[in-house]
């Protein structure tokens, strides 16, 4: 049986698959999105934490109130991660506003972050894709083989029945993850490590729990114990939890998930526990060594796999997802030129590298590590300062950049630096663009176009880049912010923000309008 072709095919209905799916559907791109889970698996919430970046890429898809309206706790409900020596023991120490959790607005930011298990943005992400005219979602359904000439794409694909069609599609997004079979259709290959020893995630039930925890609320509660630790949290404001033991081997033998989870808790038998759910995993550290090859793209879990501290992994998969996604649209539509799509691998796997980097440098800071500092006599509360970095990583989420980009137009100031735990608004081409709040309230981000915007914000004249935008069929939003008084952090009285809100190009004129248009597009 074979289907009618579509423009995209996304392989994966995951968190890197459904958000590729919401910014190709939202641009009208005829996509078809398979994924073999007819059923979201809420026993096993695997990531919890969405940064500040993919919140504000879901304000962008009008999805951020729906987000924070389906997740259990919200933002006002808590902002810190404390240590202690067991739930129900004592507190060694805490971070407030950690993962960009704030219950004020911020200047820099059009979103705070947000802590929701992964399976409740996935189901807010199957619900928005549904109901996008231009998707087809072949729920229960997989991508079981892949082949590809110089005009299209073709997938076999296997329906809960076992039966097979083909589905043909000009450009194929393989949001697979680890055990799909894009990454290996296209020849790419993991390269890496994997964390030392095993640890196990749990999710269980513990009726009248809260009520006897004396610790202020927070969104992790770090135990440090010589004899169990790990972190765990609140998945709802009722009775259901989740835990991760860290560094329980779980290689010989199943461990006794019920007596770790009491062993954090501090409480032998008081409070009944019912365990639900036990996933063991060790950390991978694994970066692929292409992200393209012809028509077929890796996007998420399928070129890189993030150890989980600080809650990174699934934030860059949506990265991927909007990268890719609106410059696939770009070319669809017919002004995005030849060199797009080739600017996916050189932006994005950077960002990868660097998350992995940052993140596997907590790998040796877990919980069990600081267990030995309890009866030293050591201030173990200067100690646990080390994991700061774990929960503050806006430099990370708000500050990685595409400086080096061939759709980028360097202006010859200085790139800036990485500087993980704090985040310096820029707007050097490449950089995301600084955020600000407008006078009534708008966020700046509102006023931006689908397409690229130019924002005019001194005296200089941006009718050559309208001109070069009609010409090339470019869709140009001009925001005139002459009026509007803004912070001293643009440096240029005209900037070019490409449709994923990153800077293009900046400058005080339009004389070369074709030009940065050209090579923003991806036709110089």
């Amino acid at each position: 049986m074979r289907t009618p072709r579509v423009q995209v095919l996304v392989a994966g209905g995951g968190p890197a698959g459904l958000a590729a799916a919401v910014e190709l559907g939202r641009r009208g791109i005829r996509t078809c999105l398979v994924e073999p889970r007819v059923a979201i698996d809420h026993d096993r919430p695997r990531a919890k934490t969405t940064s500040v970046r993919t919140m504000e890429h879901m304000r962008r898809w009008g999805l951020a109130g729906r987000l924070r309206d389906a997740a259990a706790l919200h933002v006002s409900w808590s902002q810190d991660v404390a240590f202690c020596t067991s739930l129900l023991g004592t507190e060694l120490t805490r971070f407030r506003n950690a993962f960009g959790l704030y219950d004020v607005r911020r200047d820099d930011r059009a979103e705070p972050g947000q802590q929701v298990p992964q399976p409740v943005v996935e189901r807010v992400l199957r619900e928005a894709v549904e109901e996008l005219p231009s998707v087809t979602c072949l729920i229960g359904h997989a991508v079981v083989a892949v082949e590809q000439d110089a005009y299209g794409v073709r997938a076999t694909v296997t329906d809960p029945d076992g039966a097979t069609r083909v589905v043909s599609a000009e450009y194929l997004l393989g949001c697979d993850g680890a055990a799909g079979i894009t990454r290996t259709a296209i020849g790419a290959s993991y390269t890496g490590s994997s964390g030392e020893r095993p640890n196990l995630s749990v999710v269980f039930e513990a009726p009248g729990l809260a009520e006897k925890v004396s610790l202020d609320p927070a969104v992790q509660y770090w135990v440090v114990s010589p004899n169990v630790s790990g972190l765990m949290g609140r998945l709802d404001l009722h009775d259901r939890w989740w835990t991760i033991v860290q560094k329980v081997d779980t290689r010989e033998e199943a461990p006794d998930a019920l007596a770790l989870v009491r062993s954090l808790i501090g409480d032998e038998h008081e409070i009944p526990v019912r365990v639900i759910a036990t996933d063991p995993w060790i950390a991978r550290m694994l970066l692929v060594d292409r992200y393209k090859s012809g028509r077929t793209f890796l996007v998420g879990d399928a070129a890189h796999l993030n150890p989980p501290w600080g809650g990174h992994g699934f934030n860059t998969c949506v990265g991927d997802a909007v990268n890719i996604g609106w410059k696939l649209a770009a070319v669809l539509q017919g002004w995005g030129g030849p060199a797009l799509l080739d600017s996916y691998e050189p932006e994005r796997r950077p960002v990868a590298a660097q998350t992995i980097a940052d993140s596997s440098a907590q790998e040796k800071l877990l919980a069990p590590s600081f267990a030995s500092l309890l009866d030293s006599g050591d201030d173990i509360a200067a100690a646990l300062q080390a994991k700061a970095g774990e929960f503050y990583s806006e430099g990370l989420v708000l500050g990685y950049h595409y400086a080096a980009s061939p759709i980028v137009v360097d202006d010859g100031s200085p790139v800036p630096p990485h500087t993980p735990m704090s985040y310096s608004p820029t707007a050097r081409p490449g950089a995301r663009l600084p955020h600000a709040w407008l006078p009534g309230g708008r966020s700046l981000f509102d006023m931006l176009g689908d397409g690229f915007t130019l924002l005019r914000l001194g005296p200089a004249n941006p009718t050559a880049f309208e001109r070069a935008a009609h010409a090339s069929g470019v869709p140009l939003k001009v925001v005139d912010l002459t009026a509007t008084p803004l912070p001293g952090r643009y440096e240029a009285p005209l900037v070019l923000v490409r449709p994923d809100q990153h800077v293009a190009w900046r400058g005080g004129d339009g004389g070369n309008a074709d030009r940065v248009l050209d090579v923003a597009r991806g036709a110089a």
